[in-house]
C-alpha cells in the first residue's frame, strides 16, 4: 500500500493542473488580507517550468521586488523613457523614442517579469537582417537601462538583456569625406548661401556641428584670427569632452568669410526691427533665433547639389574633411588630434580619417585657405 503524500506545510508554495486552461499553475501565499487569502501565481504549460517561474517569484518576493503580472516591457520602456533620461534634451528623447520602436513592436507585450535573454536574442537576430551591428547595439542597451530603471522600483527582479550579446548587423552608412577638388567646388557653391561662413568654418577648423550652432560673436576675434570653442548645443550647453575645449588660429578665408557673415546678420537685424532675438550667436535664424539641425541640413544639402556631389551629404561629413585633407597632406595624427578636440588619436584615426586618392602634397591646405601655421 503506498504511503499517503505528505501535506504542504503551512505557508509552503503549491502547484496544480488547472484542467479548465490546461496549464499547470503555481501559487506563493502572502498571508491574509481582510480575512482573504492572498496569492501570486505563475503558470506554465509543464510542471518544470512553473517550478522554475516559482523559484523566481520566491527570489523576488524575499528579495522585495513588487513585480506585476500586467507590467510589460513596453511599460517598461515607456517608464524609462519619460523618467530616465533625466538631463537629457527632447531631441535625445525623440531618439530614443523612435529608436526602441522595433522592440516595442516584438516585446511590448510581454509581461517583463517573464522576458528571458532567449527572447532578447531571438528578437535582436531577427533585426539583424535589417539593422546595422551599431543599431542592435544601442537597441539592446536601451533594453538594459529600461530593465534597470524597473529594478530600481522593485518592479523586476533580475535583467534579462544584461547577458545577451548583440549580433552583427548589416553594414551602416558609413561616414565620407570630401576630396580637395570637391572640398573647393563646395566652398564655391556656398557663396550665395547664408550658410557660407557656417560651411567654410567647418571645412577649414573642423568643428562639430553642435559646437559652430552655438557659437557666439563674443567667442570670435576676428582681429586675432582666432576662435573660442567652449559651449556646443547639448543640453548641459557644455563641449562633447573636457578636450573639447579649445582655441583654433582662423585661416584669412575663414575670417573674410565671417566677416561678411557679420554684415549679413546685422541687416537681417535691421530688417527684423523688434522681432529680432538677440542670442549673441554667430550662425542664427534672420530674426536671430537659434538654428536647429534640420535647418542647417536643409540648406546645406542644397549646397552640395548646386556644388554637384549629389544629396546624400550631412553636415558632420565636413569634420571627416578636415581631418583626412590634413592626414593626407602629411599633418602628424596627434596634431590633428588636438585641432579637433579628440581625447586621443584613436578616435582621429578609425572613425574621422579616411583615405583620400587623388594628388596631395605638402601646402595642399592652403589651397582652400587653410594654412597650419595659423594654428599653432
Amino acid at each position: 500500500m503506498a504511503e499517503p503524500r505528505p501535506r504542504r506545510g503551512h505557508g509552503e508554495d503549491s502547484i496544480y493542473f488547472d484542467q479548465a486552461n490546461n496549464h499547470w499553475v503555481g501559487a506563493v501565499s502572502l498571508g491574509y488580507k481582510a480575512g482573504k487569502r492572498v496569492r501570486k501565481t505563475v503558470t506554465g504549460r509543464t510542471k518544470t517550468a512553473v517550478k522554475t517561474k516559482l523559484r523566481q517569484l520566491r527570489q523576488e518576493l524575499d528579495n522585495g521586488v513588487r513585480s506585476s503580472a500586467t507590467y510589460t516591457v513596453g511599460n517598461a520602456l515607456d517608464d524609462w523613457l519619460a523618467g530616465g533620461l533625466s538631463g537629457r534634451s527632447d531631441r535625445t528623447r525623440e531618439l530614443y523614442r523612435d529608436t526602441v520602436k522595433p522592440l516595442r513592436e516584438l516585446l511590448g507585450d510581454i509581461k517583463l517579469r517573464e522576458l528571458t535573454a532567449g527572447d532578447v536574442q531571438q528578437t535582436l537576430d531577427a533585426l539583424a537582417d535589417r539593422l546595422s551591428t551599431r543599431t542592435l547595439q544601442i537597441l539592446r542597451n536601451c533594453l538594459e537601462r529600461a530593465i534597470r530603471h524597473a529594478e530600481v522600483r522593485d518592479l523586476v527582479g533580475r535583467n534579462a538583456a544584461a547577458v545577451v550579446k548583440p549580433p552583427r548587423g548589416t553594414a551602416g552608412r558609413p561616414s565620407k569625406s570630401l576630396t580637395m577638388e570637391q572640398a573647393q567646388a563646395l566652398l564655391q557653391a556656398a557663396r550665395d548661401s547664408r550658410l557660407h561662413a557656417y560651411v567654410v568654418l567647418s571645412v577649414m577648423t573642423g568643428l562639430r556641428t553642435e559646437e559652430l550652432r552655438a557659437l557666439r560673436w563674443s567667442e570670435v576675434d576676428l582681429d586675432a584670427a582666432a576662435v573660442a570653442v567652449y559651449r556646443s548645443v547639448r543640453v548641459t550647453g557644455d563641449t562633447k569632452t573636457r578636450k573639447s575645449r579649445r582655441v583654433l588660429g582662423l585661416p584669412q578665408l575663414a575670417v573674410q568669410a565671417l566677416r561678411e557673415h557679420h554684415k549679413l546678420q546685422a541687416a537681417d537685424r535691421l530688417k527684423a526691427g523688434a522681432l529680432w532675438q538677440d542670442h549673441g550667436l554667430v550662425f542664427a535664424s534672420s530674426i536671430g533665433t537659434p538654428l536647429d539641425r534640420h535647418n542647417v541640413l536643409r540648406e546645406f544639402r542644397k549646397i552640395t547639389e548646386t556644388a554637384g556631389l549629389g544629396t546624400d551629404w550631412v553636415p558632420r561629413e565636413l569634420r571627416h574633411t578636415f581631418v583626412s585633407l590634413l592626414s593626407s597632406d602629411g599633418m602628424p595624427i596627434e596634431d590633428i588630434a588636438d585641432l579637433v578636440g579628440h581625447k586621443g588619436t584613436l578616435t582621429t584615426e578609425t572613425v574621422y580619417r579616411k583615405v583620400i586618392v587623388p594628388e596631395l602634397r605638402r601646402g595642399a591646405e592652403v589651397r582652400i585657405g587653410y594654412s597650419t601655421d595659423q594654428n599653432g
